[in-house]
């Protein structure tokens, strides 16, 4: 087996840009108007990874555990700001149970995953950044769509929500469905990943190990474990958020103060 990932070059690699003129031109014959969307994605995805690549090569050669921290605490508040940016209009401890379910929740998959099945140190930038990186990057998506779900869900039902609180129904209950709604929303995608791993698609993580030259059953054990802290930190994250976000929308005189 090939002991390394073959090095493609500059040149070669710049080839890849090719395949989004296949993309422009379906969306042009399809009349969708997101050509600047595509090329600005497309500009950020590249500089972000590269100022990425930089650091973390940097981090890697000067291992210290302040660069660790300083690196996980960036992805967290990146993904609470993207999280909110996309839901605006939620009060103030909606926001807060967001952040901390979010921030929790992902450090608590991290501790244990790195700690107890990788058996590694939590400050050994190797593992702890790109594991960070799957786990609030899933996190942050499943909480933007239950949170999402939930308050689309909220403003369509407005007003059988009123009538019921009019016919004397405690606001508890009245969203405590659309929380478990939401919930399930938000964690489908992942268990659909799940249920067509390894006949479907090869993941990325797997796929990145093998391509490295490391044995086929180490990723796959490695893959299963990932994507297991994955479906539970989406589960934890969106819980937490939804949970304790909604109990902020109603006050103990059983009036509901709708999310905008």
């Amino acid at each position: 087996m090939n002991s390394g990932v073959v090095a493609i070059s500059i040149w070669r690699f710049l080839m890849i840009y090719l395949l989004l003129l296949i993309v422009l031109g379906i969306m042009k014959k399809s009349n969708i108007d997101q050509s600047k969307l595509l090329f600005i994605a497309s500009v950020r995805m590249t500089v972000q990874l590269v100022i990425a690549g930089f650091i973390l090569t940097y981090i890697f050669k000067n291992p210290h555990p302040a660069f660790t921290v300083i690196y996980i605490l960036s992805m967290i508040a990146f993904a609470i700001h993207r999280v909110l940016s996309k839901n605006k209009g939620l009060n103030l401890r909606f926001k807060i149970a967001i952040g901390v379910s979010l921030s929790l929740s992902g450090l608590a998959i991290i501790l244990f995953f790195v700690i107890a099945v990788v058996n590694q140190n939590i400050f050994n930038p190797q593992y702890t950044i790109p594991l960070s990186g799957m786990i609030f990057g899933n996190a942050m998506t499943g909480v933007n769509l239950g949170v999402k779900t939930f308050r689309e869900s909220i403003d369509s039902e407005r007003s059988r929500i009123e009538a019921l609180v009019n016919f004397g129904a405690k606001p508890k209950h009245i969203l405590r469905p659309f929380v478990n709604q939401a919930l399930e929303t938000a964690i489908l995608p992942t268990l659909n990943s799940m249920v067509g791993m390894g006949i479907v698609s090869l993941p990325g993580m797997m796929t990145g190990q093998i391509l490295s030259g490391t044995l086929p059953m180490t990723a796959i054990i490695y893959q299963i474990a990932i994507m297991i802290a994955i479906c539970t930190v989406v589960c934890l994250a969106v819980f937490g958020s939804l949970y304790f976000g909604y109990r902020t929308l109603y006050n103990d005189r059983n009036q509901i103060n709708y999310i905008i």
